[in-house]
């Protein structure tokens, strides 16, 4: 049965219900609330990935694509290639002489070499043992020199392993368990998960200036990108908020989702340029410049068209789509008139729209406060016409982009994380991965890897985009 079919049926109830004159009272709400269950399941059950934000795992029967779309298998045509090539440091040469007992007699003078590379790794553990010197004097007294800063035990682990532990738990996303298991199998040293927890708390206090340095250059930035998430801390609900762009990325662990959550970050307040967001309220209550993913409204377009069979929603979204291309064609910004051109057919389909998708008739009021319900077409439409600039801002300023992609990308490691873990323990482990994570993720966007800014990290080093900028 279709959407269109369910709801005639639902109407022709109605209408007969109406006539009838014996029912009691019970008995229509009963039905009346019926009727509504029935509607909201139906609105349910015809939502997916591209008409909703429900992830594309979701999808009932999905059908499985492939991505090839009809190439060959292995490089395409124009695709750089990462061939493995010689290396200029190598750490062994062995050469190779040739028996010349297996030759012709002739004579034979030396013409070189000629090279092949064997790349291969070498894991093991590497232990270091200072020796430091005692002496006595005559009375007895023992003089010893002084072990290196950090030397402080008969034994204990280096910063190589700390940092190591810390990238197999915080960027591989690795258990535990899984990482005692590597340590023991593959280099010989045991470590448990109370060491490895120590380590990642270590890092996260270490990270305390990191964290003042992020916020101030955030709040500095001309575009930032806001989302959320909800996260399972100990059996319940959290949120982990981020603030981000193409440099920069800020993870927040909450107990609520709002603007307390959002103050307590220290971004948003401080900030001035251009927030791009989902158009969740709480944003708008920041007196910045605000920019709307499309993305989010290409899915509730979609929605509209395939469940109330909104013709005005498929032409919006062509001509979003169109706009987008423009842009993309222009090098990230149309021109005035080009722009005033599209706005001006943006408005038309939206002024064409109110007599297919009207809003609701006030002599259905039955109250004297309040605003009438309106369907969720008739709710889209005059949020698109309300804000028109926040959701054009992508053809006007060239570093905002047409969707809030960036943030929502920022997001996705840490749900597999709690697709790994299932939940944080506490609430300072939730802290602990957040932080460590907005360093992993903001270094590699400044073309760190994350192996070398935890060793830089432990080794008490700042990176060097931190200094530059200071």
């Amino acid at each position: 049965m279709s959407n269109i079919e369910i709801e005639q049926s639902i109407k022709a109830v109605r209408e007969l219900l109406s006539k009838e004159t014996g029912l009691s009272p019970a008995f229509k709400a009963a039905m009346s609330i019926m009727f509504i269950a029935v509607s909201i399941l139906l609105g349910r059950l015809n939502l997916n990935s591209k008409n909703s934000s429900i992830p594309p795992s979701s999808d009932p029967n999905r059908k499985r694509t492939s991505k090839s779309k009809g190439l060959k298998r292995g490089g395409q045509q124009g695709h750089i290639g990462t061939t493995l090539k010689q290396f200029d440091d190598v750490d062994e040469i062995k050469e190779l002489s040739i028996d010349r007992n297996t030759l012709p007699d002739k004579v034979y003078t030396h013409a070189g070499f000629e090279r092949r590379q064997i790349v291969d790794i070498d894991i093991r553990r590497i232990v270091t043992e200072y020796r430091a010197e005692v002496l006595k004097d005559e009375k007895g007294k023992r003089y010893v020199a002084p072990f290196p800063d950090g030397v402080t035990r008969p034994v204990q682990y280096g910063n190589g392993i700390k940092a190591h532990a810390v990238y197999l738990s915080y960027f591989q996303l690795l258990p535990y368990g899984r990482i005692e298991d590597y340590f023991r199998d593959q280099l010989q040293i045991p470590i448990s998960s109370g060491s490895i927890c120590n380590f990642n708390q270590d890092a996260s206090k270490r990270l305390k200036p990191f964290e003042t340095w992020l916020t101030t250059k955030l709040s500095q930035s001309s575009v930032l990108h806001a989302d959320e998430t909800g996260i399972n801390v100990n059996g319940k609900r959290h949120w982990l908020h981020c603030n981000s762009n193409r440099s920069l990325t800020y993870f927040y662990p909450h107990v609520k989702r709002g603007k307390e959550a959002m103050d307590e970050m220290g971004v948003l307040p401080h900030f001035s340029g251009v927030l791009c967001h989902d158009h969740w309220k709480p944003y708008y209550r920041y007196e910045c410049t605000h920019a709307l993913c499309n993305a989010h409204h290409l899915r509730e377009l979609e929605r509209a068209w395939e469940q109330d069979k909104q013709q005005w929603a498929k032409q919006i979204q062509k001509l979003l789509r169109k706009m987008n291309s423009a842009v993309h064609d222009a090098g990230g910004c149309l021109s005035a008139v080009t722009g005033d051109a599209f706005r001006k057919q943006y408005r038309a389909v939206l002024l064409e729209a109110d007599a297919e998708c009207p809003p609701p008739d006030e002599r259905d009021r039955q109250g004297k406060r309040g605003r009438l319900k309106r369907s969720k077409s008739r709710n889209l439409l005059e949020r698109l016409r309300k804000f028109e600039d926040d959701v054009l801002r992508f053809m006007d300023v060239i570093e905002v982009p047409f969707t809030n992609n960036q943030g929502e990308r920022d997001l996705r490691m840490t749900k597999v994380q709690q697709k790994v873990s299932g939940c944080f323990r506490s609430f300072d482990g939730a802290t602990a991965f957040c932080r460590c994570r907005s360093y992993i993720s903001t270094c590699r966007k400044q073309d760190l890897s994350s192996s070398k800014a935890l060793r830089l990290l432990f080794d008490g080093e700042k990176p060097a985009f931190m200094m530059g900028a200071e």
